[in-house]
């Protein structure tokens, strides 16, 4: 199973999340599994077509997502997948 983080920024929203071991065949599955488990999440990371948000951004084993409309990257079982939220501020 696929391993999947989130940076700290994200337990501002949800402050049950911990890391999870999902079996999915890409991103857009790993966020379906990550809405089964805390509802909501979903809605924070994506835009209402279902592309990533532009302050969330996708790491597969430290390499950057390439297909942020459909989330179509393939994620095999070894990989670690990091959900990161951008931080900004002034």
């Amino acid at each position: 199973m696929a391993t999947v983080k989130f940076t700290s920024a994200l337990n501002r929203f949800f402050p049950d999340l911990k890391e999870l071991q999902v079996e999915a065949g890409n991103v857009s599955d790993v966020i379906t599994k990550a809405e089964e488990i805390y509802p909501g999440i979903r809605a924070y990371l994506l835009e209402e077509d279902g592309s990533l948000r532009k302050h969330v951004n996708i790491f597969i084993d430290e390499d950057l997502i390439h297909d942020r409309n459909k989330l179509s990257d393939p994620v095999r079982p070894a990989n670690e997948v990091l959900i990161f939220q951008a931080l900004s501020g002034g």
